[in-house]
């Protein structure tokens, strides 16, 4: 029974690593893309219609 634990424990802890570095780098992709977006707005300004 403490081996079975220990080896679903092992498991849990592998795929949760590998879950997080992929989501690690999925949010670092969505920092760069809302930096961009931020920065292409300061450069083009607002475009306002009157």
């Amino acid at each position: 029974m403490l081996l079975f634990l220990a080896i679903v424990l092992v498991v849990a802890w592998i795929g949760g690593f590998a879950v997080f570095h992929v989501a690690g780098a999925l949010i670092h992709l969505l920092l760069i893309f809302a930096i961009a977006s931020f920065v292409l707005h300061l450069i083009t300004g607002r475009s306002s219609v009157s």
